[in-house]
């Protein structure tokens, strides 16, 4: 469709008006809950966050954890979430410029992978050969899970709908996930909520394109339903 975003342009040109938006997502306590449940000790845990951004999930798990190291191919999203994270005086943290299917960190050198958001952009149907990039990805991220590690992932399953309705350039990818690879699965709710129903439908062109806005727009809707789809394994 005309008018899509190009993702790619945002994360390298408009970091910050991505974290705007990730701003305005309700997710702090169905995410950390989420965390708290497959993550017991949460204190002793090292944790690589691959495909941070500008720290969604980092900033989230910084204060509790003993170490997080927000890893992105995008040095202008990274320096927004090393803003964010000094901003919070710790100092158990990291960035570090990479693509998920290189991690430049060792075998077995954290406890916890996380991976919010991101794998989506190698691994859907339209992209060629998204199979082998997805098998790299997941090959790297169990390189560097210490044994018994646990690699959690968090994607897009439904944005403006209240049930989960995923992409269906996602939905062979997440059946990979749980048929080849053996992942569990679960979803949780994460809605943006917006300042307003202007805020809401610009935002919503920004990043999500002329659909979303539009049922944003028509609906005059200030909160933006979201489902997030959370995969996760014991490694």
């Amino acid at each position: 469709m005309t008018g899509m975003p190009d993702h790619d342009h945002i994360y390298t040109n408009e970091a910050a008006q991505y974290d705007l938006l990730i701003s305005r997502e309700d997710c702090r306590h169905n995410i950390m809950e989420t965390f708290r449940r497959l993550l017991p000790n949460l204190e002793h845990l090292d944790v690589a966050d691959i495909g941070a951004g500008t720290g969604r999930l980092s900033c989230l798990l910084a204060p509790y954890v003993q170490s997080v190291v927000a890893i992105d191919a995008s040095q202008a999203m990274l320096d927004i979430a090393a803003d964010k994270l000094k901003r919070t005086g710790l100092t158990n943290w990291e960035t570090c410029v990479a693509d998920n299917r290189r991690l430049p960190l060792p075998d077995h050198s954290v406890d916890v992978v996380t991976a919010g958001w991101t794998i989506c952009y190698s691994a859907n149907s339209k992209v060629d050969r998204w199979n082998v990039h997805l098998e790299t990805i997941l090959a790297q991220i169990q390189r560097i899970l210490h044994p018994s590690g646990t690699a959690i992932i968090m994607e897009n399953f439904g944005t403006g709908d209240e049930q989960p309705n995923p992409p269906d350039f996602l939905t062979s990818y997440f059946h990979a996930l749980e048929t080849e690879y053996g992942f569990s699965h679960a979803w949780i709710r994460t809605d943006y909520r917006f300042t307003s129903v202007d805020e809401a439908e610009r935002l919503s062109r920004f990043f999500f394109g002329p659909d979303i806005a539009d049922k944003v727009s028509a609906a005059n809707l200030q909160t933006v339903p979201e489902c997030t789809g959370v995969w996760w394994k014991r490694v």
